[in-house]
Parts: C-alpha cells; sequence; structure tokens
C-alpha cells in the first residue's frame, strides 16, 4: 500500500485532545489528518492528550491510522521524549506518518525513526538552523517529505511578510530544490490562517503550486476541498495527458509534434504525473 504521506495533497491539522472530532475531519477529504500534538495542545494537556490518544488508536483499523499522522514536539522540547514513547508503544500498529515539529537536523530525524521503525518522517522546518540543514533533513533515510512551517520560520529569522511573502520566494525554492536533490516527492506548504478569506487560501495554493509543492496544510475543513483542486490537476489537463499518452503509445520517435507543440520525454513526464496525482 503507497503511504498517504507521500501523495496527500491536503494535510488537516486537528488537536489531539478534539479526538471527537475525528471522525469529521477524516470524511472532510483531506488525504491525511494530522493530530497534534504541539502547538495545539495546551503544556498542561499535553499528558492527557497522549493519554486520550491512547485510548482511541486501537480502536481505529488499519486503513484509518494510515491516513493519520501525529505532529509531535521538537527535539529539544520538555515533551519530546514522551511523544516519542507513546509511539514506540504502538509499533507496529502506528500512524501512517510522524510529524516532527522544527526539524533542525538528519541526527534528530534519525533517532526518531530508531523508534518508529519503517513509518513515514514529515520533517517540518521552521527555523534558520533547518533550513541551513534541509537537504541533510531531506536525505535522512526515513523521511518521507518536506514540510514549510512558514509561520514559526518567519518568528524566527524576525520577518514581518505581507500576504504575498515575497521574501519566502528563496525559501520555497529551497524546500523545492532539496525535496528533488533527494528524490522526494514536491514538498509541503504551510497553513493560510484566514479562514474567511477563500481568494486568499486559492492565491496561496496556488503560488504553492507554481513554486512545485504538492501538498498545503490545513486548519479548517473548509479549505480541504479548494487546496485539493488548485494542487491538482484540472480536468483539461488530465484529458490531455491520457491524449498525448496515447499518441506517444502509437509513436517510434523520441520526440513527435501533438496538437501543434512538440512532446519529448519532459512532456511525457509530466502527462504521466497529471494521472498519477488525479488517480
Amino acid at each position: 500500500m503507497e503511504n498517504s504521506a507521500t501523495s496527500a495533497r491536503t494535510f488537516l491539522f486537528l488537536p489531539a485532545d478534539r479526538l471527537e472530532r475525528l471522525a469529521k475531519a477524516l470524511a472532510c477529504g483531506a488525504h491525511m489528518v494530522v493530530l497534534d500534538l504541539e502547538d495545539a495542545v495546551a503544556p498542561a494537556a499535553k499528558a492527557q492528550a497522549r493519554a486520550a490518544l491512547d485510548g482511541h488508536w486501537q480502536q481505529l483499523d488499519e486503513a484509518t491510522r494510515a491516513r493519520i499522522a501525529i505532529r509531535i514536539n521538537a527535539a529539544s522540547s520538555p515533551w519530546h521524549a514522551d511523544d516519542v514513547a507513546w509511539l514506540s508503544r504502538q509499533m507496529p500498529a502506528g500512524p501512517g506518518a510522524v510529524m516532527l515539529a522544527k526539524t533542525e537536523s538528519g541526527a534528530q530525524l534519525d533517532a526518531l525513526a530508531l523508534q518508529t521503525g519503517d513509518t513515514a518522517l514529515l520533517a517540518l522546518v521552521e527555523s534558520a538552523e533547518g533550513l541551513a540543514a534541509l537537504d541533510t533533513i531531506a536525505r535522512a533515510p526515513a523521511v518521507t517529505r518536506l514540510v514549510f512551517g512558514h509561520l514559526d520560520f518567519q518568528g524566527d529569522l524576525g520577518m514581518q511578510c505581507d500576504a504575498e511573502e515575497r521574501e519566502l520566494d528563496a525559501v520555497r525554492l529551497a524546500f523545492v530544490s532539496a525535496s528533488r536533490r533527494a528524490g522526494l516527492p514536491g514538498p509541503v506548504d504551510g497553513v493560510t490562517v484566514d479562514l474567511h478569506d477563500p481568494d486568499r487560501l486559492a492565491q496561496d495554493a496556488q503560488r504553492s503550486r507554481r513554486f512545485g509543492f504538492t501538498g498545503k496544510l490545513c486548519i479548517h475543513p473548509s479549505q480541504v476541498d479548494p487546496v485539493n483542486v488548485a494542487l491538482g490537476p484540472t480536468s483539461a489537463q488530465v484529458d490531455w495527458a491520457r491524449r498525448v499518452l496515447a499518441a506517444a503509445s502509437a509513436q517510434r520517435a523520441g520526440a513527435f509534434q501533438f496538437e501543434g507543440a512538440m512532446v519529448d520525454a519532459p512532456v511525457l513526464a509530466r502527462a504521466r504525473s497529471y494521472l498519477q496525482v488525479a488517480s
């Protein structure tokens, strides 16, 4: 079974102490639900949230667990060891992925992988230190995808970006480039905090797509469908992909003309990617 974290376009956050909302979150169309033990849970409530997860986890079937990621606290935090211990107890019936908050080194991921086995790791990079280690992080053996925590990143650097976030263009390019060099799928972009501005959400998702991000974090179910659409191929692109691949199967030449344009290996690769994402 392909890991959902590899191809997911939408990652919907849900506080780990709000498990009564889990069924709704899973039903809203999100490709993965991220149960959050970090920022969404107050320090005094973290132990209680883990205990609630303990009582709930074994009731979930394998297919449901595969669609869940657990965001755990940073390696430098006082709650990290307890989060990792909880994960270790669930193996091999653990979540589909584990998201490590504030990832800053490959060593942090290697240490986590020793406790989580083959579980996919999502490296959430949110700091200047993490950016400096981005290639090492991307190449850590268990890492499935890079995730850009753009809000904490701005805070770490003292940045004051406007809605366009042009100041982060070079950082987003770094994420996409590091993912490509490591052979990972396109990275996952950060959240859109405004829940009442669909135009802002659409613009953010389109920016993610233009840069080469193939997923986005969401903080409300209402964001899921628009992001799935924005990051997926259009119906016209899917139709074109089917036509051009059908034409290619009848060709013997390496390159050929199709509908007024030249088609070669990169064009065919793009067509295949459209159909893979649409499937």
